[in-house]
């Protein structure tokens, strides 16, 4: 993995995230965002400027500005090629039925998983993903 970015509002778990990620070498580079507007902004600015795109997204849903929805009503608006090798997990406290149903309803989201996370979903994670690219 080159990039990856989070996308919460909450501090604490953005610090724990990056530690995480750092811990089990799932990234080169991690960029976290405060809301989905930010990390939206962040994305056209690198389709524009022809930048690598993160090969994931950690998207939370509750947060100001834009939450994880709006985030995904516009992700699927974006023009460029290579959306689709960018893996979307929703990292949500929410245990709504109805926000993993919503979830399930977007493609580009591969996963919802409640927070959390743990070292051990990290590392299951990247070995699907290195699995795929294979």
């Amino acid at each position: 993995m080159n990039k990856a970015y989070i996308v919460d509002d909450d501090p604490i778990h953005q610090f724990g995230m990056k530690l995480l990620l750092k811990r089990v070498e799932f990234s080169k580079e991690i960029l976290a965002f405060y809301n989905g507007q930010e990390a939206i902004d962040a994305l056209l600015e690198a389709v524009e400027k022809n930048e690598t795109l993160p090969s994931i997204i950690f998207l939370d849903l509750n947060m100001p500005i834009k939450d994880g929805w709006g985030f995904l009503d516009d992700f699927v608006q974006i023009p460029h090629n290579n959306r689709k090798k960018i893996t979307v997990y929703v990292v949500s406290s929410s245990i709504d039925p109805v926000d993993l149903e919503r979830a399930k309803t977007y493609e580009v989201v591969s996963n919802y998983i409640v927070k959390p996370i743990e070292e051990s979903q990290l590392v299951e994670l990247l070995a699907q993903l290195k699995n795929l690219d294979e």
